[in-house]
């Protein structure tokens, strides 16, 4: 009888330390893997939002390029990849600004 409480006891006292554990696992994703994320992609936001002609980009299809112009009302750039030769891309397609000894060809 005596083990039979002491079991029924100690499963009754773990339903809140279960919880505690369950917040305390969400804590840690959020500050790990959520937080980090949404950072970056501000980060990333932030860089479409102030491309301006000029400007050297690679897309995710990994295609560098020079913005030749930017269409705020369509969402779209004309990117010049070769001399004489323009394309239009999605401006949620430019992931990153080109360093600049990449650009030049070192």
């Amino acid at each position: 009888m005596n083990l039979l409480t002491i079991l029924l006891q100690a499963q009754s006292g773990g339903g809140m330390s279960m919880i505690i554990m369950m917040v305390a696992i969400f804590a840690i994703m959020y500050f790990f893997m959520i937080r980090p994320q949404n950072k970056k992609q501000k980060e990333i936001q932030k860089f479409r939002n102030s491309i301006v002609p000029g400007t050297d980009v690679v897309t995710a299809g990994g295609i560098y390029g020079k913005v030749k112009e930017v269409n705020d009302m369509d969402n779209t750039l004309m990117i010049e990849i070769a001399s004489g030769v323009k394309i239009k891309i999605a401006k949620n397609s430019v992931y990153a600004s080109v360093p600049t000894d990449t650009a030049s060809g070192k």
